[in-house]
């Protein structure tokens, strides 16, 4: 798409006009994204494993999507916000139809903070209070509400948050002190701990929790077995809402269509963004008919520029439709079992390997420089991530230090078994040419 772009030139002119917004820009230029691949302006084509931002859930530049985008540019883009449109109509049934009773209402927004916020908001408005509960892990987004909930990174230079902003431990199979005599994690106790702080800590306004089932940005960390359903009972014993943010999770990716489908819990309130819109700014909010009628009977206002657009719901109901169509909650089941299998294996071969999790095709491989004491190695991390880049692979989905030591893999779940193979190969041989890895 772009021929003969100067990189070095592009690179200092992006340096020099452009804000950074978390850590520094990526040293290469991507001239092109097709599948599961991008292509780099120094003729290098890399297999993509974080799927754009972890949002290109059927691939870059997929025809159907490519179609959709055209057809509703050319004829159905922008409407005035109260307007209704086909598009928006239908992917409401499709996608409330999908999910359990109890989230029968959806708008449709633009991005995961975006619709974290219109969540949260809901939940302070229905409950008529306003403390909200989130995981020290967790990452909620960049708007108001939303980073006041994000306790994994940016909380410093900015003065006060949303009042009411109350934390609980993260769950941390691999770290976390909280044991049983045997040595297995102990999460109840943990939670429980984590629930009499926040009692104690609370002004009796206590409005939501919000929680993502597997914690992306915090190390890939997937809820314990159980979790889920003892944090909607903390709720439900407090008069709190549960909000479950599938950003990353959903439409899926995890080997469920929705991963709240492994817990059989269903939240009060249900976020997506990231995958519905295939790396198009595409999010969703669904709730029950008496959260949404409550909250409308008492004026609630979320009134934005791009709330329920057309193109964008029909781009999210086309993903919807080669999903289902095309079998690919099971393909990344299958897909998901074969990755962490090989990753788990790897970690047999390099002491520099501490863990390996993950669900589906969303797999997290923490590096360590030493297996007992744990301690992270971002060095290794980063080197290691230079390595893939070098030999084909974009394995590592930023450079800010909060992010440094793991690498999440989330490739495409269309991604065929040579593809994937590939890119394993790839990240073992980073692991065989890199110093400091710990061969064993």
């Amino acid at each position: 798409m772009y021929h003969e772009v100067d990189e070095k030139a592009m690179l200092r002119t992006g340096n020099d006009t452009l804000i950074r917004f978390g850590g520094n820009f990526s040293p290469l230029i991507i001239v092109g994204a097709q599948g599961v691949y991008i292509h780099a302006a120094d003729g290098r084509k890399i297999i993509d494993f974080t799927s754009g931002q972890m949002s290109c859930l059927v691939g870059h530049g997929h025809p159907e999507i490519v179609k959709t985008i055209t057809a509703h540019a050319t004829k159905l883009d922008h409407l005035f916000s109260g307007m209704l449109s086909p598009p928006v109509v239908q992917l409401a049934e499709k996608l409330t139809g999908l999910l359990p009773d109890g989230l029968d209402r959806a708008t449709f927004l633009s991005t995961g903070g975006e619709s974290n916020e219109c969540a949260i908001k809901m939940a302070k408005m229905y409950t008529g209070k306003y403390e909200i509960v989130a995981l020290g892990a967790s990452w909620h987004g960049m708007t108001s509400a939303a980073t006041a909930a994000t306790y994994h990174s940016g909380r410093r230079g900015y003065g006060p948050f949303v009042p009411g902003s109350l934390v609980l431990p993260s769950p941390n199979a691999y770290r976390s002190i909280f044991r049983k005599a045997d040595g297995s994690y102990d999460w109840e106790t943990e939670l429980d701990y984590g629930w009499n702080l926040i009692d104690q800590a609370s002004n009796g306004s206590l409005a939501a929790v919000i929680i993502e089932p597997i914690l992306s940005s915090g190390g890939m960390h997937v809820l314990p077995p159980g979790y889920l359903h003892a944090m909607k009972t903390h709720c439900e014993k407090r008069g709190m809402l549960l909000i479950v943010d599938e950003a990353q999770t959903g439409v899926g990716r995890c080997g469920s269509m929705f991963a709240i489908e492994h817990e059989g819990v269903t939240p009060d309130i249900l976020t997506l963004s990231k995958t519905l819109g295939n790396g198009l700014p595409l999010s969703a909010v669904i709730t029950s008919k008496k959260i949404e009628e409550t909250c409308y009977d008492r004026g609630f206002l979320f009134y934005t520029t791009h709330v329920n657009d057309p193109l964008p719901a029909a781009v999210g109901l086309k993903v919807l439709e080669i999903v289902i169509r095309d079998g690919l909650v099971e393909r990344s089941r299958v897909a998901g079992i074969k990755l962490k299998s090989t990753l788990e294996r790897l970690q047999k071969k390099y002491g520099c390997i501490g863990d390996v999790r993950g669900r589906g095709l969303m797999c997290g491989v923490e590096i360590v420089g030493d297996r007992e004491t744990k301690s992270p190695d971002i060095e290794l991390g980063d080197a290691l991530a230079k390595k893939m880049t070098e030999l084909g692979l974009s394995a590592n989905l930023s450079t800010m230090k909060s992010f440094g030591g793991v690498f999440r893999i989330a490739p495409p779940i269309t991604i065929t078994d040579k593809e994937l193979d590939a890119g394993l190969s790839i990240f073992e041989e980073a692991l065989r040419t890199t110093l400091g890895t710990m061969p064993l």
